[in-house]
This record gives C-alpha cells, sequence and structure tokens, in this order.
C-alpha cells in the first residue's frame, strides 16, 4: 500500500501544486500580488474539506456492523477507481490547456472580489483534494486495520509534489508534464485494477454480490501472507494468496480495457504560448 498510495499523493499532489503555480504565477505577473492570499485561502478551505472527508470516512465507519464496514469499504473503493479513471484520461486530453483555462478564470474571477478568486482556488484544488481522500479511505481499507503503510505513503508522495511544485514556481525545475502523466497514469491505471478487485471482494464479504469462496487461484501455500514480497504485491497489485473469480475477471477487465484506451494515441488543438509553460 506504500507504492500505491505514494504514487496517488504525487501525481495528485502535483496536480493541484500546478494549478497553485499557475494561479500564482499569473497574478504576480499581473501585477495583482495582493489577490494571492486569496488564491490561499480557496486552497486552505479545499485542503480542510477534504481532510475531513477522509477523517469523517475513516472514523465515521467504525461503529458499522462487520457486513456494512465491507459493504462502505467496496462503494468507496469502486467511486475512487472511478474518480482515478476520470482523473487520468482528463489530464491526457488537458494537460496542454490547463494553463490557459485556469488563467481565464482567474481573470474574470478577479473583475468579481475576493470572493471569486477565493473559489477559483478552492475548486481547482478541491476536486483533487476529494478524489484523494477517498482513494486513500479505499486503500487503508484494504490495508487493514492498524496498518500505517498507506498514511506513510501518502505523505511521502505529497511532500515530493510540494517540494516539485516550489522548484517549479521558483524556476529551478522544468519537467516535461505530458510524459510524466502519461507514466503515471499507466501506474495509476494498475493500481485502480488492483483496488476495484478489492472493492468486489468487500461487496462479496458483505454478500453482494455472490462468490467469495468460488476461487480463481489459491497460493497461500506459496505466497506466506506475512512476507515482504507479499506486502509489495499486495501494495502495488492488490494481489492476495485467495482471489476469487469476479475479483480476478473483474481486475482483467478493467486493464484490458482502460490501458489501452489510455495509451491511444491523442490529438490535441495547436495549444497557444500561455497553455505551453507554467509560469508564462
Amino acid at each position: 500500500m506504500f507504492v500505491s498510495n505514494a504514487l496517488v499523493g504525487l501525481r495528485e499532489g502535483l496536480e493541484a501544486a500546478l494549478v497553485v503555480v499557475i494561479l500564482l504565477a499569473f497574478l504576480t505577473k499581473s501585477g495583482r500580488t495582493e489577490a494571492r492570499r486569496w488564491v490561499w485561502a480557496g486552497v486552505a478551505l479545499a485542503v480542510v474539506l477534504s481532510v475531513s472527508l477522509g477523517a469523517a470516512l475513516t472514523f465515521g465507519t467504525r461503529q458499522l456492523t462487520f457486513e456494512q464496514q465491507e459493504l462502505v469499504g467496496g462503494v468507496a473503493s469502486i467511486l475512487a477507481v472511478a474518480f482515478v479513471t476520470v482523473m487520468v484520461f482528463w489530464m491526457r486530453s488537458a494537460s496542454r490547456t490547463i494553463s490557459g483555462e485556469l488563467k481565464g478564470q482567474l481573470q474574470r474571477a478577479l473583475d468579481l472580489g475576493p470572493v471569486a478568486i477565493a473559489g477559483v482556488g478552492f475548486l481547482a484544488v478541491g476536486r483533487e483534494g476529494l478524489e484523494t481522500a477517498i482513494f486513500f479511505y479505499a486503500t487503508a481499507q484494504a490495508a487493514g486495520k492498524g496498518n500505517a503503510l498507506p498514511l506513510m505513503g501518502w505523505a511521502v508522495g505529497l511532500g515530493g509534489a510540494i517540494v516539485l511544485g516550489w522548484l517549479i514556481y521558483r524556476g529551478a525545475l522544468r519537467i516535461d508534464l505530458g510524459r510524466f502523466f502519461r507514466w503515471t497514469g499507466v501506474g495509476l491505471v494498475i493500481v485502480a485494477a488492483g483496488i476495484l478487485a478489492y472493492g468486489i471482494h468487500d461487496l462479496q464479504e458483505a454478500g453482494y454480490p455472490p462468490g467469495l469462496n468460488s476461487l480463481a487461484f489459491d497460493i497461500s501455500g506459496v505466497l506466506d501472507p506475512s512476507s515482504w514480497y507479499a506486502a509489495l504485491l499486495k501494495g502495488i497489485f492488490n494481489l492476495t494468496p485467495q482471489v476469487t473469480w469476479l475479483q480476478a475477471i473483474t481486475w482483467a477487465a478493467y486493464v484490458a480495457t482502460v490501458l489501452p484506451l489510455f495509451l491511444r494515441p491523442v490529438r490535441v488543438a495547436e495549444s497557444s504560448p500561455a497553455d505551453q509553460g507554467i509560469a508564462a
């Protein structure tokens, strides 16, 4: 769970960091530096909302029965996969134009006042925050109670994203965002497939759908669940020693459908110079 959460934290965190960098750079070059505090206010509100959602999901389900917890965990896993899938495809097509779109939104917000400026920051960052809160809950549930690896991975990924965002803002680092989002997207598709399969397992343990005891394979005699390599396989692919047929079919169907679509070449409209650089 450490690797998958670090990957999602880095990806989502860098998306949010790039949004903030674009907004701050635009305000600085426009001579409206006094409006930056309203962008930070919107970002702070988005962070508080995201953390609150994660806490509500984590602590609000402790009083439920085992079956109810598994049902909530299964639904959360499926929602997390849906969010991640939409996100990777959106960034695949929008990475070249996001700068111009955000600058246009902020220019209109400047004419409306501080609340509108804060709203741009809140909406731009809040989407990533809500997605990551649900994904974190799903992976934490899959890791099991008392397992700190999801939180550690999340902290490492977000920390790396903050450092990269700061370096980009200071002009000390330039990265090929298209290539970055492409290859992290491939990793996220594999991670999402594992989360989806585990969500199916949670639903089966809750009684929806059946087939919990219909196993595609059982390698518990070969793969020691307490070993480091078992933890690595579970952390990256959510592979457990016992996998039901429905889990296996779901995993294979998701990867076979989503990965080729994601890797398919996409034609984008010619972007303006403002869209091609963060600080343009």
